[in-house]
């Protein structure tokens, strides 16, 4: 049974938090990372599953987002570097703390996919599932050109200071953000070098991941391409990268697209398959 809880921020900031304690003998721990704007409710499925099959899980929301918001965010301080820094980090941390000595994983939905490698604990991990993760370089998007230039170079630029915060939320575009957090993700999906445009400290974060990665990617995704899942994964130069890029019927179903892996109908397919590459990885 799922325990809503809270949990500490490295900075102390308190997020909240969902633990799924695995059923039976547990081998492993799991931290789910969600996308940009997606509550952490919408992983249920998924956490539970693994915790049915011996997985200790956690979700959780970033700061300023889903139930670790609290009131306006007009004026809320935080970028995506103090997602990174301060809430993944230290949940990465939480996660690993629910099996001392177990295998430490971490599965990443897009941006949570994104930024296991620009943390220090992404070095400690075992290994790294990524669901439609890619270099969020705007120009990698050729299905839908136009909603996102109007998003990066309209949009953003115009609602974020006319409201102090991005209104996603009433424009049905990645819900509310922090006027940060907008600002920092604009200036890297403008750079075709994406988020490793930080400089070189996020460059040798990177290269401290030695363990193997997945990287899921998916043909009927609209929103991040095979290019740009490949380019990100590129950035892993000492992991063992394997790469699953597959049409919807390879999975037996129908749609999958940006969001699909994360639906119940993945339970006997892509979910199966991930868990099963996982033993793997625990039992070397």
């Amino acid at each position: 049974m799922e325990l809503r809880d809270t949990a500490r921020a490295a900075d102390g900031h308190e997020l909240a938090v969902t633990r799924f304690p695995a059923e039976g003998e547990a081998w492993a721990t799991l931290l789910v990372a969600g996308a940009m704007g997606v509550r952490q409710d919408f992983y249920e499925p998924l956490a539970r599953h693994f915790a049915e099959n011996g997985v200790h899980a956690l979700t959780f929301d970033y700061r300023g987002m889903g139930a670790s918001r609290d009131g306006s965010l007009r004026g809320f301080r935080a970028d995506v570097t103090t997602w990174a820094e301060s809430d993944l980090d230290a949940m990465l941390r939480e996660a690993r703390a629910m099996g001392p000595g177990l295998p430490a994983f971490a599965l990443g939905h897009s941006l949570g996919g994104q930024l296991f490698g620009a943390v220090p604990e992404g070095a400690r991990l075992d290994a790294i599932v990524t669901v439609t993760a890619g270099s969020g370089w705007y120009r990698h998007n050729d299905r839908m050109p136009l909603q996102v230039r109007f998003f990066w170079f309209v949009a953003v630029p115009l609602l974020t200071p006319l409201f102090g915060y991005f209104p996603g939320k009433r424009l049905r575009m990645v819900g509310d953000l922090p006027a940060g957090v907008a600002w920092q993700w604009r200036r890297w999906g403008t750079n075709p070098d994406y988020l490793l445009s930080e400089g070189e400290p996020m460059r040798r974060r990177f290269d401290a991941v030695a363990a193997p990665v997945l990287g899921f990617s998916f043909e009927d995704d609209a929103v991040i391409t095979k290019p740009a899942v490949d380019q990100l994964h590129g950035f892993y130069r000492r992991a063992r990268v394997e790469r699953r890029h597959l049409a919807p019927a390879d999975a037996g179903r129908r749609r999958i697209g940006h969001f699909g892996y994360f639906s119940p109908e993945s339970r006997d397919g892509l979910w199966r398959d991930t868990l099963a590459w996982l033993r793997g990885k625990a039992a070397r």
